[in-house]
């Protein structure tokens, strides 16, 4: 009588699970295949184009598809989002006004520094943070390198990127630390890279002449991604007077996970700090600003991000 009783609770358990899983398949926009089906007739029931489907499924032969094959959903690809780095991507590279902004972040910081050096008379070591990515290091040939490419950013191409160690230099930045170290002034670099680039980072900055490239000032991520234990450490030695970055979460731990609107709001409040603390650089290809629009899920599809990109966007409606 117990091992009946245990093969049906076994048995209810086995259907429970397979319930579970056709309602994870279904939630994952993934159709299971039926006898009949062609992949015209499946893309045309879902509003869909069956050579974009095809190419989606990475299908070799589109009218070979069988009972029980899965078939994901969608006609947008990471390379379709991919796309959307053109105009961010080619600012960059193109436009007077990207070099502009940039040499006057490193024009207001000599300000700044300057002031400090006659006004404060405080005997600490004087340090500057600055980020690397997009803050002293241009990074947009990588992004060029996604562009017509059906997959984004990972390790895979971006371990390889950092080890040639031939990013060029933000304009203004290596001009600006070096004048700062001529000042007694030392630059300590705390990037999200991880140690895996360490050798390419080190090699990059030395070769691009940026001044305390060595092991000690050169911070990369070992476990978390939040900065502020890093920023603490040198805090404990020196007095920091900036800090550059091109994401806020370069500048302090208030910014970090927040919704665009409390993102919004926690600059509000910080405001005083721009251009006197804090000095940011532009950078509209990627960034934490991306994260908060998705939600911080990052996982989520190509078509996803791509809707949620549009639907985080103000529109005018224009009747005619």
């Amino acid at each position: 009588m117990f091992n009946k009783r245990k093969k049906v609770f076994v048995l209810l358990m086995v259907i429970v699970l397979v319930g579970v899983n056709a309602l994870a398949i279904a939630g994952s926009n993934v159709y299971i295949v039926k006898p009949g089906d062609t992949l015209g007739k499946i893309a045309k029931q879902h509003g869909l184009d069956w050579k974009k489907l095809a190419e989606v499924n990475k299908l070799k032969n589109p009218h070979l598809i069988f009972p029980g094959d899965e078939i994901v959903l969608t006609d947008y690809t990471t390379k379709d989002l991919n796309e959307q780095l053109v105009m961010a991507t080619s600012w960059v590279q193109n436009s007077a006004e990207y070099r502009a902004l940039c040499y006057q972040a490193f024009n207001l910081a000599k300000m700044i520094l300057d002031n400090d050096l006659a006004t404060n008379d405080s005997t600490e070591k004087r340090a500057i943070i600055v980020d690397i990515d997009e803050t002293v290091l241009d990074n947009s040939a990588y992004e060029a390198h996604l562009i017509g490419k059906d997959y984004g950013y990972s390790s895979k191409t971006w371990n390889p990127w950092m080890a040639e160690g031939i990013a060029e230099p933000i304009p203004g930045a290596v001009e600006f630390l070096n004048y700062a170290a001529d000042k007694g002034v030392e630059v300590f670099y705390i990037s999200n890279r991880k140690m895996v680039g360490f050798e390419g980072t080190l090699k990059n900055l030395k070769e691009k002449g940026f001044p305390f490239a060595d092991e000690e000032h050169i911070m990369l991520r070992t476990a978390e991604s939040s900065k502020k234990a890093r920023r603490e450490k040198v805090d404990e030695n020196y007095r920091i007077v900036l800090l550059m970055g091109d994401n806020l979460n370069d500048f302090s731990e208030v910014f970090e996970k927040k919704s665009v609107q409390d993102r919004f709001a926690v600059t509000d409040e910080y405001k005083d700090y721009f251009g006197s603390k804090f000095i940011v650089l532009p950078n509209p290809m990627y960034g934490e600003w991306e994260g908060a629009i998705y939600k911080y899920n990052w996982g989520a599809s190509a078509k996803e991000k791509n809707e949620m990109r549009k639907s985080n966007l103000r529109v005018w409606n224009f009747e005619n």
